[in-house]
């Protein structure tokens, strides 16, 4: 198999750590994928799980156990968030809106990263932070 690409939005936090963790939670409580009354802490700490995502996978921010630091580019399963350099190559002014976000991942611009890794990023309204993307592809 291949890995399944998949993307999503979520609400926005000023730390990205934080907003990554509540988005799983959220993702957790509208579907458990059969692992119920569980965290995400937990489900990281069960090898059925594990296996369940290297498998095949949610294709959620579920996927991801961790969330490393923007210049981390080892192995999965984790969450990045963009560098600042990389949002620019695809958003000039550093504040990325949904619309260009959209626009980016359907384009060679702002391409999906690698299996089991997801990437986020801060989006921008004209009132400020207004969400946060993320985006990644499957173990399986």
């Amino acid at each position: 198999m291949g890995g399944n690409a998949w993307s999503h939005v979520g609400r926005y936090q000023p730390d990205p750590a934080a907003a990554f963790r509540q988005e799983q939670e959220a993702e957790l409580a509208r579907d458990d994928h059969g692992f119920p009354g569980r965290t995400v802490e937990e489900l990281w700490r069960d090898r059925e799980w594990m296996e369940y995502i290297y498998t095949g996978g949610t294709a959620t921010v579920l996927d991801q156990s961790i969330m490393v630091e923007p210049t981390d580019t080892g192995g999965g399963p984790y969450m990045r968030p963009l560098t600042d350099a990389e949002i620019r190559a695809w958003a000039p002014d550093g504040r990325p809106t949904h619309a260009a976000w959209r626009a980016a991942l359907g384009s060679d611009r702002l391409p999906f990263p690698g299996r089991a890794c997801g990437n986020c990023t801060v989006l921008f309204d004209d009132d400020g932070p207004a969400g946060m993307a993320y985006w990644g592809v499957t173990a399986d």
